[in-house]
């Protein structure tokens, strides 16, 4: 896997600009920051954060998938993230660890599920035995 950053761009804080990896991709449908029965135990939105990257890490290691290589974030209120930038990059390195991958975050007017705060998709790579 290779981060894509030309020389002469400023370094991203938290995600990287773009990403080159070899191998077998994973996809993983839109994450909301529920327990495994469906439950929300919080409406905390770094909480529901941290509930989502960690069923990501668990459905990840269950393709054998070891390389994030794309987030894309659904939040309803874009100040609300701006104000736990802080706590969500504590909580994603707890988690994911200090991996960066190419990430969008879009406002949205709503989600399906009540008590949503998020919803996260993500896209990895199982690596090619040939990869660089």
């Amino acid at each position: 896997m290779q981060i894509l950053n030309p020389p002469d761009w400023a370094r991203p804080k938290g995600y990287s600009n773009g990403i080159k990896a070899k191998g077998e991709l994973v996809f993983l449908a839109g994450l909301v920051g529920w327990n495994t029965a469906e439950v929300f135990e919080t409406d905390d939105f770094t909480g529901q954060a941290q509930q989502i990257f960690e069923s990501a890490v668990v459905l990840l290691a269950e393709a054998g998938a070891e390389h994030i290589v794309r987030m894309t974030w659904f939040v309803l209120d874009k100040d609300e993230y701006l104000a736990s930038l802080q706590s969500l990059g504590s909580a994603y390195r707890d988690v994911i660890g200090r991996h960066y991958p190419a990430m969008s975050v879009v406002q949205v007017a709503g989600l399906i599920e009540p008590g949503a705060k998020l919803e996260i998709e993500i896209t990895a790579v199982v690596p090619d035995d040939t990869a660089d």
